[in-house]
C-alpha cells in the first residue's frame, strides 16, 4: 500500500491519500479525541502526540496538528493508516453515523435561491475545497447573508476568510445577484 501525502493551504493540516475510497458518501470531521470516538482509525491518529484533528473525505484524510514538526509527525501517521487499512478494520465504529450538513436555516420565501446557492456550492466550490484537504457546509441564508461552515483543512486556515470573502462571495454573487456576503456559520 503507498500513501501519498499532499500539503494544504493550511500549515497546521496534512492531507493523506490512501489510493482508496474513504467515504462512500459525505464527509466527517472529527475536531477532537472526543468526537473521533466514531472511528477506531481517528483514535488511534489521536494516540499520536500533538494530533488536534481529523478529518475524512471522499478519498483522503486530513490530519491537523497542535503542535511539533510533520518531519516528525508524518511517518508515526502514515504507519497507523497503513496498519489500519492492512488489518481490514472498519473505518466508522458499528452504530456511528456520518452526518451530513446538519440543520440549516433559511426562509422558505428563498427555497429557490438556496437551492441556486447550494448548487454553485456543491459542483464548484466543493471540489476546490476538498482539494485541499476540507469541506465547505451550506448552514444558511438570511437577508442576502450566505452562512457557511468550513470543515478539515479548511477549518482554521489562516486564508479561511479570504476564501470566503472574496473567491466564494464573488461567485456567488456573480451567479445569484441576491447574495450581497458570506459569512461562517
Amino acid at each position: 500500500m503507498f500513501i501519498q501525502t499532499e500539503a494544504t493551504p493550511n500549515p497546521a493540516t496534512l492531507k493523506f491519500l490512501p489510493g482508496r475510497i474513504v467515504l462512500d458518501s459525505g464527509t466527517l470531521d472529527m475536531p477532537s479525541r472526543e468526537a473521533a470516538a466514531q472511528s477506531p482509525l481517528a483514535l488511534r491518529l489521536f494516540e499520536i502526540p500533538n494530533i488536534a484533528g481529523v478529518f475524512y473525505g471522499a478519498d483522503f484524510i486530513s490530519v491537523t496538528k497542535a503542535a511539533g514538526d510533520w518531519q516528525q509527525l508524518k511517518p508515526a501517521i502514515l504507519g497507523a493508516i497503513m496498519e489500519h487499512y492492512m488489518a481490514g478494520a472498519p473505518l466508522i465504529a458499528e452504530g456511528a453515523a456520518v452526518t451530513a450538513s446538519g440543520d440549516e436555516f433559511f426562509d422558505e420565501k428563498d427555497s429557490e435561491t438556496v437551492e441556486l446557492i447550494k448548487d454553485l456550492i456543491e459542483t464548484r466550490v466543493r471540489p476546490a475545497v476538498a482539494g485541499d484537504g476540507g469541506d465547505i457546509i451550506f448552514k444558511g441564508y438570511k437577508e442576502g447573508i450566505v452562512y457557511l461552515a468550513m470543515k478539515g483543512a479548511c477549518s482554521g486556515c489562516p486564508s479561511s476568510t479570504a476564501t470566503l470573502q472574496h473567491g466564494i462571495q464573488n461567485l456567488l454573487r456573480h451567479f445569484v445577484p441576491e447574495v450581497v456576503e458570506v459569512r461562517p456559520a
